[in-house]
């Protein structure tokens, strides 16, 4: 990928196609690693694919494609937990470090307005904490849980996003205050 492909990077809605591909990238063991906190059973490809058709379903699951023209590279998705909204996201390693992570999540802000939403990441994960970090998410705090792709407890950071004016919201605020005002600018 070129260093400007960043920019042909979409999401669109999951679809039961998108799972096969999903799952594989999920089977890398440094990406496990640095998820951490995987399901017991992250191999089982038939679990895999049951569990993420229902949550296709599940209208308090957002879940999208990221997509680098016609490629799939990851998933992003916004889930409910103890009444609290969190985001996950798994990209495919081949794309990480090129700021895919953080295009698809500026993206799918926009489309999903639920907030405040938490993102979590293992403490030595720094890669998704600088996604979460980029797109306006601050640490509010740390748990500790088991990790089962590590097989021990580790300290998790909490992040926490409570609103962000995208740009396509301060647009329609600003049209709707001074139409006038943005024909003028060149808007």
């Amino acid at each position: 990928m070129e260093a400007n492909s960043v920019h042909e990077i979409t999401i669109r809605t999951t679809c039961v196609a998108d799972l096969a591909t999903l799952f594989e990238f999920q089977l890398d063991g440094e990406g496990q690693y640095l998820a951490a906190f995987m399901p017991k059973n992250a191999s089982d490809k038939a679990a895999y694919i049951d569990k993420y058709t229902k949550f296709l379903s599940d209208p308090s699951i957002f879940m999208k494609t990221i997509m680098i023209g016609e490629t799939i590279v990851g998933s992003i998705a916004k889930y409910e937990t103890e009444g609290n909204a969190e985001i996950t996201y798994w990209i495919d390693r081949k794309y990480w470090g090129m700021g895919v992570g953080s295009k698809a999540l500026e993206l799918f802000l926009i489309l999903e307005a639920t907030r405040p939403i938490y993102g979590r990441t293992a403490f030595d994960n720094i890669g998704s904490q600088k996604v979460l970090e980029r797109c306006g998410f601050k640490k509010i705090g740390t748990d500790r849980g088991f990790a089962s792709a590590r097989q021990m407890e580790i300290e998790e950071y909490i992040y926490l996003l409570a609103y962000k004016a995208d740009r396509a919201f301060i647009f329609v605020a600003l049209l709707t205050a001074c139409p006038v005002f943005l024909w003028f600018q060149g808007w």
